[in-house]
């Protein structure tokens, strides 16, 4: 599929979907939101596809949603916007690959939603994360409220997005935002080794992990133990796992298939 404002590729079981809005750089309006939805879908369903990474072209990761397509909006279109942005980022979430946020830029207002919504994030040395939405008389609204106190806590959450504050990538790192921090020369290239290693692993289990660490943010543990109890029930019968304990025993490499 032909897309305007992204470029997805698909090597050796690893999709990257490509920001493709430099001159605007890469910011979020309703047709990259639409666009985004539809790509994460397509490829969620490919078995060709094992891992997706998520990166910007040009200077930003994406720079926030796009505010001069959201100041012409009335009250109607602008919630419909919105949802129309949660709904994207929710198709991450519901997406059983792994998604990777490779940051290389400025992630900032929904471009920190969009790197919080992956799975995990890693970042270039030239990162910027925030939410600057304060400035403008409104807060985060494609999930930042949400998602960034699971992952930085309520009171980091809190002070970022009542302050708008900008910080870099060092400082990202320090508050658990990103996973890890790269010259900017390497980030795709380590990206791309982490995908490598998860492609190589059994898609089934890697898929079920990916939703029982979600419940474990969604539910209690008692609920969230009894989730993970019956997703492992649902992988023991696979191939792949029959074939990975035979590879284990036999002191082989297994060939998983997602079977």
């Amino acid at each position: 599929m032909a897309y305007q404002d992204l470029e997805v590729t698909i090597a050796d079981y690893i999709a990257t979907i490509t920001m493709n809005r430099p001159k605007a750089m890469n910011a979020l309006n309703s047709n990259v939101l639409t666009e985004l939805d539809t790509a994460i879908n397509k490829l969620g369903a490919d078995d060709q596809v094992r891992v997706i990474i998520i990166t910007g072209g040009g200077k930003a990761f994406v720079a926030g949603a796009d505010i001069k397509e959201m100041n012409e909006l009335n009250l109607i279109d602008f919630r419909s916007f919105i949802a129309r942005g949660q709904k994207a980022m929710y198709a991450i979430d519901l997406c059983e690959k792994p998604v990777i946020a490779a940051v290389n830029g400025f992630a900032l207002g929904g471009g920190c939603e969009l790197a919080l919504a992956c799975d995990f994030r890693l970042a270039s040395e030239k990162a910027k994360f925030g939410f600057p939405e304060v400035n403008l008389g409104l807060f985060p609204g494609f999930g930042g409220t949400q998602r960034a106190p699971r992952f930085i806590g309520r009171g980091m959450a809190s002070e970022l997005t009542f302050t708008g504050a900008m910080i870099d990538a060092a400082e990202a790192l320090r508050i658990g935002l990103v996973n890890h921090v790269y010259p900017a020369d390497d980030l795709m290239e380590e990206a791309m080794k982490i995908a490598k290693t998860i492609a190589s692993k059994a898609p089934i289990a890697v898929a079920r992990s990916k939703t029982a660490i979600k419940m474990a943010g969604d539910t209690t543990l008692e609920a969230g133990l009894a989730f993970e109890r019956e997703a492992m029930a649902l992988v023991f019968p696979t191939k792949d796992r029959a074939e990975g304990m035979d590879a284990f025993i036999n002191k082989r490499k297994a060939e998983f298939k997602g079977e």
